[in-house]
C-alpha cells in the first residue's frame, strides 16, 4: 500500500488530501502520477508539482515501494 498526499489545488481538484493505492511495486513516481491522472481525471498543475517521497524531495524516476508516502505539492503563487 502506498499513501499519496495531495496539497492545495491538487487536493481541491481530487476532492481529498489523502489517497491509498495498492500498486504492483516497484513503480516510479512518474507512473504513480500517471495512474492518478487516469483514476481522477486531469489534475491541473500536477506536472509542475514538487514531489516528496517519505518526506524527502524526489524526482520522477525514484522507485516507490509498498509503505512509501508520496506527496505532490503544486507551485504556490501569491504576493
Amino acid at each position: 500500500m502506498v499513501q499519496i498526499l495531495l496539497f492545495a489545488s491538487l487536493a481541491q481538484q481530487a476532492g481529498t488530501q489523502k489517497i491509498s493505492l495498492d500498486l504492483a511495486t516497484p513503480v516510479t513516481v512518474e507512473q504513480v502520477r500517471d495512474h492518478l491522472q487516469n483514476q481522477l481525471g486531469e489534475l491541473k498543475g500536477i506536472e509542475n508539482a514538487l514531489v516528496a517521497v517519505n518526506e524527502e524531495y524526489a524526482d520522477l524516476t525514484v522507485e516507490i515501494k509498498n509503505g512509501d508516502t508520496i506527496a505532490f505539492i503544486p507551485p504556490v503563487s501569491g504576493g
